[in-house]
């Protein structure tokens, strides 16, 4: 007979499961760090591919160092006092309810204690760790430091503690309050757990070891305050408090005392925990706990609220205006505003036949192509295939005109939009549609006989004045998320071309941009990275084929620079024959002492930045300095990624510099044809406009009073958010000669929307008074109309009003472009585009119209520049500079093209006897016939029509008028 043991069985399945257990922990702990491994190699593989792989070597080992260093302190002086706490158990534990509970928990845990224990202090290393990883740039900031070469006006110390030293001191001691705080809790809670710490039963209810084990604990805790103490003296350059930010007379003569002498009392309440170890008892404790608590509520709290009550409230612009003048002086030097010119300026409101003509002559050339109304135009005359795309909106650059001098252009480069609907797969998506192709151009204020924009770089093959040799866009803010590109059996659609067999030319990318992914590891890797099989299982990837991803400008630049800040508009340029985007990087700090802070996000939103996927909001990080310290470039051909340092004074740009060698050059290796597209940067611009609207005022009185403070007007043909800024050729008083400046405008706060000041920044990067703002201040008992205004009065004028509802007609609409503010004869010029698109339809477009004008009192309404003028201002208008603008002859046929739609409505309702509908047809018919008299009187060069419809009868038949043939359009 044979006889098997009962439990035999049961141990092995247990036997068993423990080692299934055991291989897939192993199996997970082995996938999530290969998982890790890919997304770390990847990423260095990146780095390499743009030269910047020692960025993210040297942000790697900063991570891991300070990662290891916290984890491994967290753990050692939490485990110290769990062991602590664990060895200084009773040995006798009196019995009670409370203790026999206990006994069944300890009886649980102890098999398992060491397990426990090493979960916790792991967890805890873990958590420890990942927060001081994330604070690498805090760490490396610090060590390589490089001073201001100004000092605060409070504790005299350079502007470069409190940017850099200051942020690492707070972070060292967050990082050991918390470490403190859970040493407490863990031994807490052991010597609950093994008797040390009762709450029920006979003598003690703290052990002698318990009490002297947390009294320590506590008292290092109370030193780590004491410490804080002194530091938040220095955190004082940061108060709130007072009426603008930085120490108040509160804080100065009443809260940085009272942190001295808590400093010291908490010291003192430290040694008293500390003496527990000689003395026993929980007197000094108590006393300690007591007198700590006491001293912060009366000296760090009731003191300075007495001082704030009853010295500063009654009599606070006194007070205060020392306080005030210091923050005033710290935040214009913080924002790069410091040196702003403000000009006293009284609006002309009329001028005299030869003033007009003296100043017309040298009115710049007026840019009359909205960027962010005519990308639907280039989208539909330039676009050639339904795969391309235009962002919106389109971007202003300069270059040379006929003559050799540089005039305002708007450009925008031809994107990859995807495979056509119906033709999307990974192939098309990924292998066939890969880049975009061309630069379009065209002169801000030059249309075609239609209203369109005169194109001078266009097409597929690329034609025009700038000479592109290399027209692919490999890397743009539209372009994949990844491409596999330049393996040799596959062919990457190229452009359209009506002469090949395929309807298209192909081509095969041979740059150096991208990681090659030819070898069975590195596709492997990027299958795991992408989610993607195909990448995996291809046959159309070879040991030539190259990866493609992370091609936007903004982000390229962000991760080859991790410490830099991006403008949310990059913009592209020819240069050399090659497409490049220009990026504007900023380098920004939040510690500069007494600098008000300001929110990126409110203070760069404006109507670009709504729904609009070419201009983004920078993040909304509050800072208090800003310096525009680096162009950065991104080739879109090749990805390559170069920086310019181009404030090297900057210290914060010095820190980094130091932190990454070899990553940013200097500004002299900028090639000079870059030079030119280089401009003064719009983020930058919105900050220190937001910034001027109060601290234009630089007098502490005036200043607390805010009486003159200024904001930012709503956008009046926008959507209900503020202005953006505008690049426009500016001829400011004083100057012989206009330059290419950055403009905004400014109303008073509040509801009133006169204008109260105009804002230019020469953005001419070879002039030397590049970075120069300007500010034009008009006097504050004059009433200018500002931009709302004006739109206001363009709207509600029954002249203007007739003639757009003439040209709008059935099926139409008309879109106001930007309205632009210029100084001008001694006042303000406003000009305003008006375009003419359908109502409905996929291939809707608008078309430069009109031109609407404002000066002082006075309003023109034309087809051109010119003719808007010549009504403002006389016939002293002289025709602008620059070429020719808008043709008058679509103007007459505008005005016959309505008289017929008005006719045929009129027939129309007769034939239905809808009498209310003959009529106001009647009315339109008549409007139309007005107007295309005053048009043929108004300027003799224009070719006149042909015999103008007559009026028809109210009853009867009549034949209509014959419309005039159309004007071929692209």
């Amino acid at each position: 007979m044979t006889f098997r043991s009962p439990g035999f069985g049961g141990r092995i399945r247990v036997g068993r499961s423990r080692l299934l257990l055991r291989v897939i922990v192993i199996l997970a702990i082995l996938v999530a760090l290969f998982f890790a491994f890919t997304a770390i190699w990847t990423d260095v593989l990146w780095y390499r591919s743009v030269g910047f792989s020692s960025v993210y070597t040297k942000q790697l080992t900063t991570r891991v160092t300070l990662f290891l260093c916290a984890g491994v302190l967290m753990i050692l002086i939490l485990g110290v006092n769990i062991v602590i706490a664990y060895r200084a158990r009773p040995p006798y534990r009196p019995v009670s309810v409370e203790q026999q509970g206990l006994d069944r928990y300890r009886a649980a845990l102890d098999p398992h204690r060491r397990l426990i224990v090493a979960a916790v202090l792991t967890l805890a290393g873990l958590l420890a760790g990942s927060s001081a990883a994330g604070q690498w740039r805090t760490w490396l900031a610090f060590l390589n430091r490089r001073p201001f070469h100004i000092k605060d006006p409070q504790f005299h110390k350079d502007i470069s503690f409190f940017v850099f030293t200051y942020p690492l001191l707070r972070l060292v001691l967050g990082f050991l309050f918390a470490t403190v705080i859970l040493a407490f809790v863990a031994a807490l809670i052991v010597h609950y757990l093994y008797g040390g710490l009762r709450l029920q039963g006979p003598g003690e209810r703290v052990g002698t070891a318990a009490r002297a084990h947390l009294s320590v604990l506590f008292g290092v805790f109370v030193l780590l305050k004491a410490v804080a103490y002194w530091f938040d003296r220095w955190g004082l350059a940061d108060s709130q408090r007072g009426v603008v930010t930085g120490p108040s007379y509160t804080d100065v003569n009443a809260v940085l005392p009272a942190k001295t002498i808590l400093a010291v009392i908490a010291l003192i309440c430290a040694l008293m925990f500390f003496a527990t170890l000689v003395r026993r008892g929980a007197m000094l404790p108590g006393m300690a706990f007591g007198l700590l608590v006491l001293s912060a509520i009366l000296i760090g709290g009731v003191y300075p609220l007495l001082i704030q009550t009853f010295q500063v409230k009654p009599n606070e612009v006194d007070k205060e205006s020392k306080y005030i003048g210091r923050n005033i002086t710290a935040t214009r030097q913080a924002y790069d505003v410091a040196k702003t010119q403000v000009t006293d300026y009284v609006p002309n409101t009329k001028l005299s036949p030869e003033q007009a003509k003296q100043e017309t002559s040298t009115l710049p050339n007026v840019r009359l192509l909205d960027p962010a109304v005519v990308s639907p135009t280039y989208q539909q005359l330039q676009q050639i295939k339904g795969f391309y795309k235009f962002p919106n909106p389109l971007d202003i650059d300069r270059y040379p005109a006929d003559g050799g001098a540089l005039r305002d252009t708007v450009v925008a480069v031809r994107e990859i939009e995807g495979p056509p609907s119906g033709q999307v797969n990974w192939i098309n998506s990924h292998l066939v549609y890969t880049h975009g192709y061309g630069f379009v151009a065209a002169p801000g204020n030059q249309v075609d006989v239609q209203g369109a924009p005169v194109f001078t770089e266009k097409d597929i093959p690329p034609t025009g004045t700038l000479n592109i040799t290399q027209p692919r866009v490999y890397f743009g803010e539209r372009s994949p998320g990844y491409s596999i590109v330049g393996g040799t059996r596959q062919r990457e659609l190229d452009y359209p071309n009506d002469k090949s067999p395929t309807g298209q030319t192909n081509s095969s990318y041979d740059g150096k941009g991208g990681v090659p992914i030819g070898s069975l590891f590195n596709r492997t890797l990027y299958a795991l990275r992408f989610k993607e099989k195909n990448l995996l299982l291809s046959g159309a990837i070879n040991a030539d084929s190259r990866i493609l991803y992370d091609r936007t400008p903004r982000e390229r630049v962000q991760k080859a620079a991790p410490w830099l800040k991006v403008d949310g508009n990059p913009y592209p340029a020819v240069v050399g024959g090659k497409i490049v985007w220009i990026v504007d990087g900023y380098t920004t700090a939040s510690e500069y002492p007494y600098s008000e802070r300001t929110s990126l996000d409110d203070a760069t939103r404006d109507t670009n930045t709504q729904s609009r996927v070419s201009v983004a909001a920078q993040a909304g990080d509050r800072i208090n300095y800003m310096r525009n310290s680096v162009k950065a470039t991104v080739d879109a051909y090749d990805g390559t990624v170069t920086l310019y340092a181009w404030d090297s004074a900057d210290p914060v740009l010095q820190t980094w510099m130091k932190a990454f060698p070899g990553t940013v050059r200097p500004r002299s290796e900028i090639p000079a044809d870059m030079l030119t597209h280089l401009r003064y940067p719009e983020d930058l611009f919105k900050v220190q406009r937001r910034i001027l609207a109060r601290y234009h005022v630089e007098n502490p009185q005036a200043f607390y009073g805010g009486g003159d403070f200024w904001q930012i007007p709503n956008d009046p043909t926008g959507e209900g958010t503020v202005e953006p800024p505008y690049y426009l050729s500016v001829k400011m008083p004083g100057e012989n000669a206009p330059g290419f400046s950055l403009t905004s405008t400014f109303t008073p706060k509040g509801k009133v929307t006169n204008l109260t000041a105009f804002m230019a920044v020469d953005s001419v990067p070879t002039s030397p008074s590049y970075g120069q703002i300007r500010i034009l201040q008009v006097p504050r008992s004059q009433v200018t109309p500002g931009p709302e205004q004006v739109q206001n009065t363009f709207e509600n004028n029954p002249t203007v009003s007739q003639q757009l509802t003439l040209l709008r007609g059935p099926g139409s609409k008309t879109v106001s472009g930007n309205l632009l503010t210029l100084p001008f004869g001694g006042g303000f010029l406003y000009v305003e585009p008006i375009y003419l698109q359908a109502n409905a339809g996929a291939g809707a477009y608008p078309l430069l119209k009109r031109v609407l004008v404002s000066y002082g009192n006075d309003i023109g309404f034309g087809a051109t520049l010119q003719d808007a003028l010549s009504q403002v201002l006389g016939g002293g208008a002289a025709a602008p500079t620059g070429g020719p603008p808008l043709q008058s002859s679509a103007d007459i046929r505008a005005a016959i093209e309505a008289a017929n739609r008005a006719y045929a409505d009129a027939q129309t309702a007769l034939t239905k006897s809808d009498w209310a509908a003959y009529g106001e047809a009647q009315k339109r018919l008549k409007a139309a016939l007005d107007e295309l008299a005053r048009l043929q009187k108004q300027s003799s060069a224009r070719p006149a029509p042909t015999t103008p419809p007559a009026t028809p009868k109210p009853t009867g038949t009549a034949t209509p008028p014959a419309a005039p043939k159309p004007t071929p359009t692209r």
